[in-house]
């Protein structure tokens, strides 16, 4: 059997399974299975025959994934902003669309100097982990409840670059200069808690410290820590939805980190409350939501009249995805 033989059994096998895209996650499957460097190597590889060890290695690879196990738990990472992160069980799979809570932070961040960012329900701290390393001098704290989903982050901070016990992430010692034009390196450290119930005054004092050498920031201090920026992906499918979700996710994700109470918003009310107090003036907050959640945060704005609801924003696909919130 040829390798275009296998692909196109493999891509009938996944549409009988339900598969979404079956052709391209066959093509993931056997370029992965076959130790190919990219599915492009497939087409120049159609008419090699398979060897029956092969043919094993494939096998159960292609099972797992008709099982509805996703893909990314199969070859084992995703990419997210081009930064590479492991994902299994412990935590959701990062999202394409959530790739653009990043770019609103960094836009609102322009011209600001060492952000403290705080992530809430960080995962597998992909969001936490773009930030730190795309925006200059970022001190970011990424919290979440889970010790499992906190031990993942820091396997994927680790193997992108960020060394969360170290004096400073940045690849020149604490104190050297940076050369004309080089960025100044981010910082990243984790803490467990419930939402902003992390943000202790000694977990800020470690963050202040992450980046010793370079300038701090004027709003953080381990007595009145600011927040200058608030992101938070957190569980907002309503619990009524249960049972109901694509296997992928009903069957290999978390529950905890999927749903939010009977509107699918209990978590996010409860962030927004604590929030009072601990931002600094004219700092954002970017949530991402369920499509028809945004008129519900805008009408209940009034709740918390430290914040000023900023809009709600749709992702590429068209979809309203986020809401976001600045603090007055």
């Amino acid at each position: 059997m040829t390798v275009l033989e296998i692909l196109n059994r493999t891509k009938v096998f996944f549409e009988k399974k339900g598969v979404p895209d079956a052709r391209l996650d066959a093509e993931y499957i056997i370029s992965y299975g076959l130790g190919m460097k990219n599915r492009m190597d497939l087409y120049l590889n159609f008419e090699k025959p398979l060897t029956a060890a092969e043919l094993d290695t494939l096998r159960p690879l292609v099972a797992r994934r008709a099982n509805r196990e996703p893909l990314q738990h199969i070859i084992g990472d995703t990419s997210f902003r081009g930064h590479i992160i492991k994902c299994d069980t412990r935590a959701l799979v990062p999202r394409p669309e959530t790739e653009e809570l990043v770019d609103m932070a960094k836009k609102s961040l322009e011209g600001v100097t060492a952000p403290f960012i705080v992530e809430v329900g960080t995962g597998t701290g992909a969001i936490a982990i773009a930030c730190a390393k795309e925006i200059e001098g970022a001190k970011v704290l990424a919290t979440d409840i889970s010790n499992d989903a906190l031990a993942l982050a820091r396997e994927n901070a680790a193997a992108n670059g960020l060394d969360t016990n170290a004096a400073t992430t940045s690849s020149a010692a604490a104190g050297d200069s940076n050369a004309p034009g080089e960025k100044t390196a981010g910082s990243l450290q984790f803490a467990q808690g419930d939402l902003l119930d992390a943000v202790t005054g000694d977990i800020v004092a470690k963050v202040a410290g992450a980046s010793a050498g370079s300038a701090g920031s004027p709003t953080l201090s381990a007595t009145s820590p600011k927040i200058d920026c608030l992101i938070a992906n957190l569980p907002y499918i309503p619990d009524g939805e249960k049972g109901k979700l694509q296997p992928e996710v009903d069957k290999f994700d978390p529950e905890l980190a999927l749903y939010g109470g009977p509107d699918g918003l209990t978590l996010v009310r409860k962030m927004l409350q604590q929030t009072e107090g601990r931002m600094s003036a004219g700092a954002p907050i970017f949530l991402e939501i369920g499509s028809e959640q945004a008129p519900m945060l805008e009408a209940e704005a009034d709740n918390y009249p430290w914040l000023e609801f900023a809009g709600s924003h749709k992702d590429f696909c068209g979809n309203v995805r986020f809401v976001s919130y600045k603090a007055k």
